[in-house]
């Protein structure tokens, strides 16, 4: 396994052996080498675990295309021409670059990526050959993207609160969607085998789309005293998600014109839960503090400095079995992480990007991972009920 990090504006890459054999080992992959000063800033990276090729950003230069031994395959710049027209950066081409990390869709075989413009570009992950450019500029300028693995690119942005769906091979809007108000300006939904994509929000719910558009809404406690503020994150099995909705103490909400400005003085508690949005049905659903905390408190995780995003993040790539003896609880087949039945590689969630924090608050860097993490599980499940044309689930 390799795992590839951005520190001071280098990419270093570790490398890891047999389980017991010699220590991992780490290389600088691309930027000047240790006591040498960094130039350039590198924005993001993506790596491809299929063509063993890491895809770099850097900061008014491009983007370049590694293979994972060194040598360099091709780059491209946000000026594109295609048949003596300019198809990049075309209000403003003077402080035009690519400003987003490069986001890859191993199925459609494309790298998505966006310019300081509003402009959303599709390319060829062989090739600096561009497919389409979508502009999308009269929305925002600052914008997430999210690949489906299923036909569609979904387009967030945050300012707005809209989500949009793309069709990958023209690049034109398939639908769009209003969501409640986002937390962060780089919040990005996740996209399940199922082919739903789910964001959470401040207004307490967590919206979850299928392919076509439809709506369903979850919440387990009162929206109106609660929020989402991070995740949700993707099961290892594909199909459930996890989510943490936290109880707000003088929660308040003012809406001026587009914009919705959410307040709050203090969180009260958290509920985090496992659920499948396609169907509804919700496996596990834990308080904190509670069950979880007391977990967590007597392992190694006791060390670290925990927010509710290291929290989902863990207990998504946890291999431990989460019991609750106050839920009925049994074994799943179908949302099995180690199952009898091969997947289709586009159903496994793709790796984990987050940041983690040590003991004396000093942030490590974020890392790109291309190894695979397997784990088995119990669950238990509670009912929904439908009201006013949409789906959604509350507090029993």
């Amino acid at each position: 396994m390799q795992v590839y990090l951005i520190a001071d504006n280098r990419i270093l890459v570790i490398k890891y052996g047999s389980i017991g054999g010699s220590e991992p080992e780490a290389e600088v992959f691309f930027g000047p080498r240790p006591g040498q000063p960094a130039e350039a800033e590198i924005i993001g990276l993506s790596v491809s675990t299929s063509g063993s090729t890491v895809y770099i950003n850097v900061k008014n230069r491009g983007l370049f295309a590694y293979h994972s031994h060194g040598s360099l395959l091709w780059s491209v710049g946000p000026v594109l021409y295609q048949f003596g027209y300019r198809q990049g950066c075309r209000k403003n081409i003077t402080d035009c670059y690519f400003d987003s990390p490069p986001v890859l869709d191993q199925c459609e075989a494309s790298i998505y990526i966006s310019n300081t413009e509003g402009e959303l570009y599709c390319l060829s992950i062989r090739s600096r050959y561009f497919r389409w450019i979508q502009d999308f500029s009269s929305l925002d300028k600052n914008f997430t993207i999210t690949p489906g693995n299923n036909g569609h690119l979904y387009v967030t942005v945050p300012t707005k609160a809209l989500v949009l769906a793309l069709d990958v091979f023209s690049g034109n809007v398939l639908w769009q969607r209003s969501i409640g108000p986002l937390s962060k300006v780089d919040s990005a939904p996740i996209v399940d085998s199922n082919g739903w994509i789910s964001i959470g929000s401040l207004d307490g719910f967590l919206y979850s789309f299928s392919p076509n558009g439809v709506l369903k809404k979850f919440s387990r406690m009162n929206a109106e005293n609660s929020m989402i503020q991070v995740g949700p994150f993707l099961d290892c099995s594909g199909f459930a998600v996890y989510s943490s909705q936290i109880e707000m103490e003088g929660k308040v909400s003012h809406t001026t014109g587009e914009y919705t400005l959410v307040s709050a003085i203090r969180p009260k508690g958290a509920l985090f839960t496992m659920l499948v949005p396609a169907t509804g049905s919700i496996y596990w659903s834990e308080r904190y503090p509670g069950h979880v905390s007391t977990l967590f408190s007597e392992s190694d995780l006791s060390r670290f400095v925990m927010n509710e995003e290291t929290l989902l993040a863990f207990l998504a790539a946890s291999k431990n079995k989460i019991r609750n003896p106050k839920l009925q609880i049994w074994d799943h087949d179908s949302l099995c992480c180690r199952c009898r039945y091969p997947r289709n590689a586009s159903s496994l969630p793709s790796p984990a990007t987050f940041s983690l924090f040590t003991p004396n608050l000093r942030p490590l860097s974020r890392v790109a991972s291309k190894g695979k993490t397997n784990k088995g599980f119990l669950m238990s499940r509670t009912h929904n009920r439908e009201k006013e044309g949409e789906e959604y689930l509350s507090a029993r």
